[in-house]
């Protein structure tokens, strides 16, 4: 077990979601890790420290004085191997990006030498706030870990982003982490991840439903084992950091094309995760396209095929070199990826469906396939956390 006699703390903060921290120190206790258990006050309004003690095996702090003695937070930022932040407030994302210390995790925080994990929970509304964001993009420019919100239902009543991570993939990033610290130490890696959008005209474009997610988390991934990272992000609310991780924005297929291209002659691995428009318009307007005549007006437009970027990079792949591609297919799916895999000269592709449930755009999961020359590896519909760890275990497979 990967987390076996590591020292986690877990920060536990006033959401709704603090119950779910139950769950994450029991899994976390499953898998061989010392866990101590800080609150902020406010927590414990939701979930009772006696539970948390109990599970843990330790007493829970939610006091720098304790019942008979200081609880030294100088001591526990030195002690652990990894500091958890689950679940974080808007309120404690603030205080923590501004290095305000009014409370034991306030102080644990700034006193931690180790690896920080922070995993929001709270409203859409809250979340989609500029301000939230901004405390979101200035405490991983700190180098700390964002475990990014799900979508779903929330206490609210609403429907949107802003659900805590399930407790298993929140466990499956700190396992991740401690797993494959060094096996991709060396290794240039290329990810490609997002959409493109193609332009119409000044204002409209062509596009589709992809977040980003699963690229970004196989180069956080990478990084975290080592690698150095080159990520060409489509459009993308996602905002990854990593000090081994370069991000490279990019709109449409022709500029990541151009981006991949050049960086991929220094390339050791590239993983083509991003959802690439096939197509484009021929040609594109330079005012707003207006509507014209009646109701029923048709209009056409004519679309050219993009260059195809991993099947670019797979003829000019030199010895040594892996590539790796993504199939989403709604029919014949292994056999579509097979086809792809020779005629792209792929290594490995990763196949899934959207007709799959849990898979598919905007899904905090993915249920995949990882086809090689001779092997068909079959997975479960996992968090796309341990999806990317699934990936890049066959990366390192591949090269050995």
């Amino acid at each position: 077990m990967t987390l076996r006699n590591k020292k986690i703390i877990l920060a536990i903060t006033g959401s709704i979601a603090a119950y779910k921290a139950a769950l994450i120190v029991r899994g976390l206790i499953k898998a061989g890790a010392e866990v101590q258990v800080i609150m902020t006050a406010a927590a414990t309004d939701f979930i009772s420290p006696l539970t948390l003690s109990t599970l843990s095996k330790r007493p829970v702090y939610s006091s720098a004085r304790g019942e008979d003695d200081w609880n030294n937070h100088v001591e526990l930022g030195l002690w652990a191997d990894a500091m958890l932040i689950a679940p974080i407030t808007a309120n404690t994302l603030a205080k923590l990006a501004n290095g305000h210390c009014e409370d034991m995790v306030g102080a644990v925080y700034l006193s931690a030498r180790c690896p920080v994990w922070f995993a929001p929970a709270m409203d859409l509304d809250m979340w989609a706030h500029p301000a939230t964001q901004a405390n979101v993009a200035k405490l991983q420019s700190y180098g700390n870990h964002l475990i990014d919100v799900a979508d779903g239902e929330l206490a609210s009543g609403l429907s949107g982003a802003g659900r805590l991570a399930e407790p298993e993939e929140i466990i499956a990033v700190l396992e991740s982490h401690f797993g494959h610290e060094t096996d991709l130490a060396g290794k240039k890696v290329l990810v490609t991840a997002g959409p493109t959008y193609e332009a119409l005209d000044p204002v409209r474009f062509i596009g589709n439903h992809s977040s980003g997610t699963m690229g970004v988390e196989v180069a956080m991934a990478a990084a975290r084992r080592g690698a150095e990272v080159e990520l060409v992000l489509g459009p993308s609310r996602l905002k990854p950091v990593h000090p081994k991780l370069n991000v490279t924005h990019v709109i449409s297929a022709r500029e990541m094309y151009a981006v991949c291209t050049n960086r991929w002659p220094a390339t050791d691995i590239a993983v083509m995760a991003a959802a690439v428009a096939d197509y484009r318009p021929a040609t594109v307007a330079e005012e707003k396209i207006k509507k014209k005549g009646g109701a029923d007006e048709s209009f056409s437009l004519e679309l050219v095929r993009n260059p195809d970027i991993a099947a670019t990079l797979g003829a000019d792949k030199r010895k040594g070199q892996l590539l790796i591609g993504f199939a989403m297919e709604t029919e014949n799916g292994p056999a579509n990826a097979r086809r792809k895999l020779v005629d792209k000269n792929l290594d490995a592709i990763v196949l899934n469906s959207i007709r799959e449930e849990g898979a598919g755009f905007g899904e905090g999961t993915n249920k995949v396939a990882i086809i090689t020359a001779d092997r068909e590896r079959k997975y479960s519909v996992k968090p796309k956390t341990a999806v990317a760890k699934d990936i890049l275990d066959v990366v390192v497979e591949l090269q050995a």
